[in-house]
């Protein structure tokens, strides 16, 4: 698999499963989720630097993703 395909993003829906098709808020969250993958991708490779478990350092970012909290809940 190509890296252009490892990174391919979703096609973005609402809760209503209508498809999100605003060119700039899809812009915004290509932006986003490239520099969220850099910002890991530093962060695993520090932990492996450091002699880290490359199990350990998945789980806790995995982990960190699962605490993020929606401010905007209804």
């Amino acid at each position: 698999m190509s890296k252009k395909a490892d990174n391919a993003l979703p096609i973005w829906v609402r809760d209503d499963t209508s498809i999100v098709a605003c060119t700039e808020k899809i812009k915004v969250m290509k932006e986003n989720f490239e520099e969220i993958r850099q910002i890991a991708q530093d962060a695993l490779e520090d932990g492996l630097l450091m002699e880290v478990s490359e199990t350990q350092m998945r789980q806790a970012l995995h982990q960190l993703i699962d605490t993020l909290i929606n401010p905007y809940q209804k």
